[in-house]
């Protein structure tokens, strides 16, 4: 269940209350004001309640509904720092413990440019969120499944080519989460890679509905990703022409 279909579930119990509740809803809703976690869904819900139009059976089913279908709906709600630096390298070092964060004792030359460190390797984590490019909103409103139909678009943004031998590019959905590793030879090549500012030193890559077969070749499943890192790393030490010549 999504947003929208929750939305037409309440508005369709809604019409079931008698006129005079159908306008006391309506009015009270136009002048509501919302402060997380208390929103225009949980007051339909409470009113609902109140009136006998739902049992709390009927709620927890519909809680579990949909809490099921959006696990990863919280994730919307963050900061775009807490989102792309706090959450997502806990995420990873949590996905394989031999991740770590960088520091002088790990590696001398260390002075903040990369993300994480694992076995030698230097790791950059970029994270963005599929969000609908077709409506306004918040981002929350624009939060998609996965498996929609409609078109999306997440940025993978402030991206410095040269600080990192690997890439760890997560991208999160409602219900879903996807892990594309790219070696610095990989992203270098990529052709939609570009500039995020005239003249700068930071690149960004867009991952849409158009295109994110093309990066099918990338993705990890989750408790590989540590292994994969090494791995990259390591083709990363042979000559451009390497995976050429290992597939001839």
């Amino acid at each position: 269940m999504n947003l929208e279909k929750l939305k037409l579930y309440l508005k369709e119990l809604s019409e079931t209350l008698d006129e005079k509740d159908r306008e006391l809803l309506n009015a009270r809703l136009k002048g509501l004001f919302s402060v997380f976690p208390f929103n225009e869904y949980e007051y339909v819900l409470m009113f609902l309640l109140d009136r006998g139009k739902i049992s709390f059976e009927d709620y927890e089913k519909l809680r579990s509904d949909y809490v099921s279908s959006n696990k990863y709906l919280e994730l919307y709600s963050l900061a775009p720092r807490i989102f792309g630096e706090v959450w997502a390298h806990k995420h990873i070092m949590d996905l394989d413990s031999r991740f770590k964060k960088p520091n002088k004792s790990i590696d001398p030359d260390y002075n903040g440019e990369y993300d994480l460190w694992i076995d030698g390797v230097r790791v950059e984590v970029k994270s963005a969120r599929a969000v609908n490019r077709k409506i306004k909103g918040s981002i929350l409103e624009r939060a998609l499944r996965f498996e929609d139909k409609k078109p999306f678009w997440m940025n993978f943004q402030q991206i410095k080519i040269d600080v990192a031998d690997v890439f760890i590019f997560i991208g999160v959905w409602v219900d879903k989460i996807n892990y594309w590793v790219m070696s610095n030879r990989d992203v270098k090549k990529n052709k939609f890679l570009s500039h995020q500012h005239r003249g700068g030193i930071e690149y960004q890559i867009g991952i849409t509905d158009r295109n994110i077969h093309e990066f099918n070749e990338y993705l990890v499943d989750p408790h590989e990703i540590g292994d994969e890192v090494i791995k990259k790393a390591k083709i990363m030490d042979k000559p451009d022409n390497y995976q050429t010549q290992k597939e001839a």
